[in-house]
């Protein structure tokens, strides 16, 4: 996908070859087992690892590239644009503790996705909000996992069920996060609170 290098180029990416990058995004919609219906949040979007990739990837797909950063989201509608993809992908530029209470935003995702954005406890509290009942966050997991990274009881604060971890090859590892009942309206907290004291 000739934006990712284009992306690389501004140091959106980091290092590494353009196609290692496409095909762990492309791990996501493996671990998936094809599209989801229903509309679809990148949290953390970036330079749209996974979700333009899967966007492209699945032609019928919608699509919410969510990321606070303006370098980002600027760089991030170029590329819709360029796609084709403004009909069913919105970029949206702002924090996720406050989108995840916009009433348009809030359980409304089939699927929230996460590629290295932060501690699963903060990418935990920021999608939860976001998720339909019986949605599932996915989030890439290190090539070589270790101790359980997912606590049972603090997800369970959310509403979400026990992680699971799904793997797309031998390097490539996800864990699956189910959204089991609704997030109480309280969570996410407040910006910056997930991250300074999680919930596990």
């Amino acid at each position: 996908m000739a934006v990712l290098a284009e992306a690389q180029d501004i140091g959106l990416i980091g290092p590494g070859a353009v196609r290692v990058h496409l095909e762990h995004a492309l791990g996501f919609a493996a671990v998936l087992g094809g599209c989801p219906e229903g509309t679809m949040l990148d949290l953390g979007s970036g330079a749209g690892l996974p979700g333009l990739v899967l966007a492209a990837e699945w032609p019928d797909s919608r699509w919410v590239l969510l990321d606070s950063r303006a370098r980002s989201t600027e760089f991030l509608t170029g590329a819709v644009e360029r796609l084709g993809m403004q009909h069913r992908v919105t970029v949206v530029a702002a924090r996720a503790e406050v989108v995840a209470h916009d009433p348009a935003y809030r359980g409304a995702m089939r699927v929230v996705t996460a590629r290295s954005v932060a501690p699963p406890a903060v990418v935990a509290e920021c999608a939860a909000g976001f998720l339909v009942e019986g949605g599932t966050l996915v989030v890439s997991e290190p090539p070589e996992p270790g101790l359980p990274r997912w606590d049972t009881f603090g997800l369970a604060r959310l509403g979400m069920g026990p992680a699971r971890l799904v793997s797309a090859s031998e390097q490539v590892h996800f864990s699956l996060v189910d959204q089991q009942s609704p997030c109480p309206e309280r969570y996410p907290r407040r910006t910056g609170v997930p991250a300074r004291r999680p919930l596990f």
